[in-house]
């Protein structure tokens, strides 16, 4: 009897140990982190970006700080009105079905407008996930659009998808506004979506829509140098 108890002791205790470190790694992927409070104001003249707005696809490897990151994601789908909560891009019948996931050398994570904050979704580099050019390799930052559909309850099911799209375009467009005001590089393109599905860990529901690459310009190189 006092060895059957012994038995079962140990193997609560080994089974205790094995589990362990798959609770630390979910522990770890759920770690949100918050971001510096965003700029609401400033920035260049609105018809001086749209002059100068373009897809740019050589990029420097040089990282964003986590504040400008912050400003980037809070102009393309933050909230704007907190006593609404309602965005700076509009959603069909304000669903707000749309996540923007952030993907860096470290990891994925995906952005919490409510709070302005980055939660950890996996480890690891994935942004050769979002394409088969080599900037996305290149580029420190990507940002893939995904839809949840299930969040447009008011819409037909045979519309969701297509206000998704639209909705999608319109934070596209404050991505490339930003971008062209801050000195930002970005272009928008086709994604593998099998692989991100993959990466981002998305319900069946979910959608990727597109995504963007993002960094500072490569600088120019000077033919006249000796």
């Amino acid at each position: 009897m006092a060895f059957r108890v012994v038995r079962l002791v140990l193997t609560a205790i080994l089974s205790g140990l094995l589990l362990w470190p798959a609770v630390a790694v979910r522990s770890e992927e759920l770690k949100t982190v918050a971001l510096p409070r965003p700029r609401t104001s400033g920035g260049r003249p609105l018809l001086t970006v749209l002059k100068e707005r373009q897809s740019i696809r050589e990029f420097s490897s040089r990282s964003l700080p986590l504040s400008l990151t912050g400003d980037l994601l809070w102009a393309a789908f933050g909230v704007n009105r907190p006593t609404t909560g309602h965005r700076t891009a509009p959603s069909a019948m304000n669903s707000q079905e749309l996540d923007l996931y952030v993907l860096t050398a470290e990891g994925v994570s995906v952005y919490v407008p409510e709070s302005h904050a980055l939660k950890s979704v996996a480890g690891g580099d994935w942004r050769a996930a979002t394409g088969g050019q080599g900037f996305v390799k290149e580029a420190p930052l990507a940002v893939v659009l995904v839809a949840d559909l299930s969040r447009l309850s008011k819409a037909r099911p045979e519309d969701r998808e297509r206000y998704a799209m639209f909705d999608a375009g319109c934070v596209s467009q404050n991505l490339y506004l930003f971008c062209a005001s801050e000195g930002l590089a970005t272009v928008v393109h086709e994604v593998d979506r099998p692989r991100l599905m993959e990466a981002l860990k998305l319900r069946p529901e979910q959608r990727v829509i597109l995504a963007h690459t993002i960094g500072y310009p490569k600088p120019a190189v000077d033919s006249s140098a000796p």
